[in-house]
């Protein structure tokens, strides 16, 4: 086999065997290179002052500038070759040439770098024949030795399981996948910065929980040794959060990660991230103008507008967004009028649609079901869908008729959020704890843990509060458009390859 890996780097599809050939390759480079005293690993820094998309964007010819990334492409072309350099802001042409470096480093560009060694350039700016602007190098220095060859150039890393299994790959290769987590970061900066606006405070609060308190999810259990004592990463950061309100903290938002021992598909993973903020004095109507603000804020910072685009699908999130009534919306799509129905009728004419109750349930909760089922898929326009049922929103303030005043938002048949006026009443909260262990008593998965610290707290006194939650991930995947949620997390949850 030749030793010129880049005829083969970009010519035939890799197999094990190439793979493990130039692999052995490489290796004996290094090895020469330390014989020689000149281990590339041993280098500790090298001074950059510039980055390729300052070079490429706004060109200064003769300008000397110093630049480091990754090798990613060789054409050899006898006493001056052409190379690329990408680094965090993109792709470079650099231009080598022997009487610039000397014999010596030129026979070490051709002969002992790779494709994906990192290394430093100094030189000065030109712009080609071609129109393209490159750096006419004086200096090189391979600064680390890649030992294992990239993906080859024309198939590359499309197998979405290996891309999420090895990011650090699909970063190199896949030039979108770089620029979608650089967006993720602006998204969530402005997310904060728009909050710290607003005069919120971000706090931490507890990952490691003693109750799974916040929602009604499935928790992943753990053991500390030390205390004998079971406990719970958290679900939601909720209780703890209106803890601070109570406290006096007027306005706290928290960013960060949750954790829910449940399924998997292209719109949940086991760890995700959530945005939750609680204001004191404000009510879940001023949720809705937060959460569009949030979103519009977001959209601005990766260069949108009002109008997206999602997997080919055009979405406004012009505001105001719509807002609709949980009976409204289930009238409007089933022809049904649950809440004028009696709980038998409310029962049978569930089951006409085809639907399950699963017990008896009140109209309420029938209502819940059908939009659960028929309605929730239809919402693509940015929708606040109000009026939940008490039954399933045990931390929101009733607004009669069984109802809370809560609404969850709908972005593409998703829903993306969460809010609440929030139950500030102990007496209530206390009641409605008992409920859901009546609940969780009988079997029901959708109980929420009850907290009875978190009520205490309440008999202290918590002023009226608006509460909200955004699913962060959901949120990138929409601006981004990004068909799955493993497209937006960088480190997805995998089972271990050979595990069945």
């Amino acid at each position: 086999m030749s030793n010129n890996e880049n005829e083969i780097n970009e010519s035939v599809q890799q197999t094990e065997e190439d793979i493990n050939a130039l692999k052995a390759v490489r290796l004996g480079k290094l090895n020469e290179l330390v014989s020689a005293g000149s281990d590339p690993f041993a280098i500790t820094n090298y001074a950059v002052d510039h980055h390729a998309a300052d070079v490429t964007s706004s060109p200064e010819e003769g300008k000397t500038v110093s630049l480091a990334g990754r090798l990613m492409s060789k054409r050899i072309m006898g006493k001056a070759s052409f190379a690329h350099i990408m680094d965090v802001s993109g792709r470079v042409q650099i231009y080598v040439k022997r009487d610039n470096l000397g014999e010596e480093k030129y026979d070490f560009f051709k002969k002992q770098l790779d494709i994906g060694d990192i290394i430093g350039v100094k030189g000065s700016v030109f712009v080609t024949h071609r129109g393209e602007v490159s750096v006419a190098v004086d200096e090189l220095t391979l600064l680390s030795k890649s030992l294992t060859p990239l993906p080859e150039k024309w198939h590359g890393l499309k197998d979405n399981d290996l891309r999420y299994r090895k990011r650090y790959l699909d970063l190199i290769v896949n030039g979108e996948v770089k620029d979608t987590f650089i967006k993720r970061s602006k998204i969530i900066s402005a997310v904060r910065k728009f909050l710290d606006s607003q005069g919120f405070i971000e706090v931490e609060t507890p990952i490691l929980n003693t109750v799974a308190g916040g929602a009604a999810a499935r928790p992943f259990i753990t053991h500390h040794n030390t205390l004998d004592l079971e406990m719970y990463m958290r679900i939601a950061p909720e209780l703890y959060l209106k803890r601070l309100i109570v406290g006096g903290l007027e306005r706290v938002y928290e960013l960060g990660r949750c954790f829910r021992n449940e399924g998997m598909d292209i719109k949940h993973n086991p760890e995700f991230t959530m945005m939750e903020l609680y204001q004191a004095y404000g009510d879940y109507t001023d949720m809705m103008e937060r959460t569009e603000q949030i979103y519009t804020e977001a959209a601005k910072a990766i260069g949108l507008g009002n109008k997206i685009t999602y997997q080919g699908r055009e979405i406004d999130i012009s505001t105001p967004w719509r807002r609709v009534t949980m009976r409204d919306a289930v009238k409007e799509v089933t022809g049904v009028d649950f809440m004028s129905l009696s709980d038998a009728e409310a029962n049978a004419a569930l089951e006409k649609l085809g639907l399950d109750p699963e017990g008896k349930k009140n109209a309420a909760e029938c209502m819940y079901v059908a939009f659960d089922k028929l309605v929730e898929s239809t919402l693509i326009q940015p929708t606040f869908i109000t009026g939940y049922p008490v039954e399933v929103s045990p931390l929101a303030k009733k607004s009669g008729d069984g109802l809370t005043y809560r609404f969850e938002f709908f972005i593409n048949g998703w829903e993306g959020g969460n809010a609440y006026s929030e139950l500030n009443d102990p007496i209530d909260q206390a009641q409605r704890f008992d409920t859901q262990r009546k609940m969780a008593k009988q079997g029901s998965e959708d109980a929420q843990a009850a907290d009875d610290d978190f009520v205490e707290a309440l008999e202290y006194g918590m002023p009226p509060t608006g509460g909200l939650g955004i699913g962060i991930d959901r949120m990138v995947m929409l601006l981004t458009d990004s068909a799955s949620i493993r497209d937006v997390i960088l480190f997805p949850t995998m089972k271990p390859r050979g595990r069945k």
